[in-house]
């Protein structure tokens, strides 16, 4: 007998999503409150913003068989279609990995969108008895969640046993180089830490927009972990004079909801065309790498700067609960090789980072 819901239904929790978006055929996971959305009017923030990198569906149920129908949105970026694909978990294990073969495609460069179908994404042979089933969204596409079909009746979901973390960044937190929504390294961390991730990674836009920190302050978390840097540096659209009191301005906002809370400010990892040169950044159309460009007057902003700043920034505010991690930690000097583009990881350095953040960035606050 098969069990049909038409989502959203409260027997599927939808985790890592913020604002869940009503369409006409079921409900749309974006990553910030809806009350951001006009007070972002960025294209690039509403798209990276819609797309579902750490949202999965949590669900209890005996069955065998799932099927979900989605209505998929990938992006077509210089190098070719994102890969989008849905991976289901049990216990913390992927046990499935099915890509999207329908759906819209966005093409980016022509801000044009072919229209496609959608479509049923099946997983079957999972084992035998009650079980927590997650199925992790493309990280890469926006989603739009409209049935779940199941051989079982759905019961009551569990929460996730785990803490709570909440992850802020930029494109390399994002990881749309990442070929699945599990091997982005944030998520390959939360799932070797057992913690129940919301991640707020968005490629080319993590400026610390004071929205973002009211939204983290408005989140349940147990750990708050903030990448921060490498967009400024490289959009150069902060000098030293703004940078500063930006950070304290993010982090007292954070605090007001997360008084005790342990936080993680993060720099930026190693990307040598910023380390002592300032943005903005430009891509090199003959070698495919970014480059920096350089900015002329007092205060210009390099990542190596950033990184002192960020340290000074936590010993000042003198916060028990507040520390500093150099992001070369997670991706140092010596892999530039895992660099395609000289900036953005690879899928192996992903998996790298993930075990690394899983040892030095998550696992030392639980």
């Amino acid at each position: 007998m098969t069990h049909h819901l038409a989502l959203p239904d409260n027997r599927v929790t939808i985790l890592g999503a913020l604002d869940l978006e009503r369409t006409p055929n079921g409900v749309r996971p974006r990553r910030l409150p809806a009350w951001t959305r006009p007070r972002l009017p960025d294209d690039l923030m509403d798209l990276v913003v819609s797309q579902a990198a750490g949202v999965r569906l949590r669900l209890r149920t005996a069955a065998r068989s799932l099927a979900l129908g989605v209505h998929v949105t990938v992006p077509v970026m210089p190098e070719g279609l994102l890969p989008a694909s849905f991976d289901l978990t049990v216990g913390g294990t992927v046990l499935a990995r099915v890509p999207a073969t329908a759906g819209d495609v966005l093409h980016l460069a022509e801000s044009r969108l072919s229209p496609g179908p959608a479509e049923t994404v099946r997983f079957d042979g999972l084992p035998a008895g009650e079980k927590d089933v997650e199925i992790w969204l493309p990280h890469s596409a926006t989603v739009e969640l409209r049935t779940l079909d199941a051989d079982a009746p759905l019961l009551t979901p569990t929460p996730p046993p785990g803490a709570a973390w909440v992850h802020y960044g930029s494109s390399i937190s994002h990881g749309l180089e990442a070929p699945a929504p599990t091997l982005v390294w944030p998520a390959v961390a939360a799932l070797a830490t057992g913690t129940a991730l919301t991640n707020l990674g968005f490629a080319g836009s993590a400026m610390l927009d004071p929205e973002v920190a009211r939204a983290i302050r408005d989140t349940p978390a147990g750990l708050v972990t903030l990448k921060a840097g490498i967009n400024l540096v490289g959009e150069a659209s902060m000098r030293e004079r703004t940078f500063v009191p930006a950070v304290h301005g993010f982090l007292d906002m954070i605090r007001d909801g997360h008084p005790r809370t342990p936080i993680v400010l993060v720099s930026p990892t190693s990307f040598a065309g910023l380390e002592t040169t300032s943005g903005p950044v430009t891509l090199d159309p003959e070698t495919g790498r970014k480059r920096a460009l350089g900015s002329a007057g007092a205060g210009a902003l390099t990542l190596s700067g950033v990184r002192a700043l960020l340290a000074k920034i936590v010993g000042v505010r003198e916060d028990p609960a507040l520390r500093y991690l150099d992001g070369r930690e997670l991706l140092g000097p010596d892999e530039a090789a895992a660099l395609p583009d000289g900036l953005h990881p690879d899928p192996a350095a992903h998996l790298r980072m993930g075990e690394r953040a899983a040892r030095l960035l998550v696992a030392p606050q639980l």
